[in-house]
């Protein structure tokens, strides 16, 4: 047994001497590459700070061999060169040679408006030329500027990124709106509906009480047009159409159309909206006995001072019932893709109504308003 474990602790060393230079020789393979710094503006970083997170998200990949930035900084400084205005690529390819690095990074990082701006340029010491370069718009969202250059970094490099991350942080163009401009967000809404009070009773009582046999809870699909009228900024007023169908699952189809007048705060994807709501109902004539129970007029006992209204009721005539809406909601953005989601209140004197509704839409391009 001793003789068998000496065998294979004499063989396993062979192979550990024998493969070990071939992985030095791998790494000595790997490209050089230096990275001076990157020039920034408006940024919570300064130019070495976001340098030195260039270099660990460069570092992570794994691709090139990343020269330390103490021995870079050594050179330059026994060279009299100022890593604060190395930016150009005849300054970096003549830093390279003295560095004897294959390759040089360089680029420049910026707040612009709502953006962030990040650009970053691979130039090829031997050739002296910009080999690549990668740029890209983010949102403002400075806490996650290190996600932010590992996604660039990645680009530059051509490695496959997260795309959940790129959704979240990609700044994609949106549309122009101004007083001259209309931008149309059309698109699928699907909810559900609450109704309280004598309503609700009159939709769950039975059918041969005049009653629909509906669930208090129903349905919605609809599809909303929407048309923006006024642009201010990050204000925004519109116009919103939704004709929608309700109450599929107990089996009836209930048609409604709602017409509201909406405000948007276009940075934090929330809006504001109030209107009219129409809906064709079956209602009859009747009143209500001291226990709440519904009967038709016809029914109403002579010299009763019982108070005649109108009701739901399936033995009555199709007819329009109005009301007010009152929404407000927040819209969730995926690159184009936004996802709206509201809730609504619909005041009554027999029953008020609640709901949410979800959809979505895609930003379409502006066009322009004739005079």
């Amino acid at each position: 047994m001793k003789t068998c474990m000496k065998i294979s602790t004499l063989f396993l060393s062979y192979v550990f001497f024998l493969i070990a230079p071939i992985n030095v020789l791998f790494a000595q393979d790997k490209p050089s590459i230096a990275i001076v710094s990157i020039d920034t503006k408006d940024l919570n970083l300064d130019n070495v700070s976001m340098g030195s997170l260039v270099r660990l998200e460069l570092e992570k990949t794994d691709t090139y061999e990343v020269l330390d930035k103490y021995d870079v900084a050594d050179i330059m400084k026994q060279n009299g060169i100022d890593p604060a205005k190395c930016f150009g690529k005849t300054q970096l390819v003549k830093v390279g040679k003295l560095l004897k690095a294959d390759k040089m990074l360089s680029g420049s990082a910026e707040k612009f408006g709502e953006k962030i701006i990040i650009i970053l340029r691979m130039i090829d010491v031997k050739t002296e030329k910009i080999e690549k370069t990668n740029v890209m718009e983010y949102l403002d969202q400075q806490s996650e500027i290190q996600v932010m250059v590992e996604i660039s970094i990645k680009n530059l490099l051509e490695i496959p990124n997260d795309e959940i991350l790129v959704d979240l942080l990609v700044n994609y163009d949106r549309p122009i709106t101004s007083p001259k401009t209309t931008v149309r967000l059309n698109g699928p809404r699907m909810g559900a509906t609450y109704t309280t009070g004598k309503t609700a009773k009159r939709m769950e009582a039975d059918k041969n009480e005049g009653g629909f046999g509906m669930y208090p809870i129903s349905s919605m699909f609809g599809y909303q047009f929407e048309l923006q009228y006024l642009s201010s900024g990050d204000f925004q007023a519109l116009v919103e159409l939704i004709p929608a169908l309700n109450g599929l699952e107990s089996g009836y189809v209930v048609p409604s159309i709602t017409f509201m007048n909406g405000f948007r705060f276009n940075k934090y994807g929330l809006e504001f909206g109030l209107g009219p709501v129409i809906r064709v109902v079956q209602t009859a004539e009747g009143y209500y006995d001291e226990t709440d129970k519904w009967h038709l007029a016809e029914d109403l006992p002579e010299g009763s001072n019982y108070t005649l209204e109108h009701a739901m009721d399936n033995r009555g005539e199709y007819g329009v019932s109005t009301g007010l809406i009152i929404a407000v909601g927040k819209t969730f953005r995926s690159g184009y893709l936004n996802m709206p989601v509201n809730l609504y209140f619909s005041p009554r004197k027999e029953g008020n109504i609640v709901g949410v509704t979800v959809g979505f839409n895609i930003a379409q391009k502006p066009k322009l308003r004739k005079e």
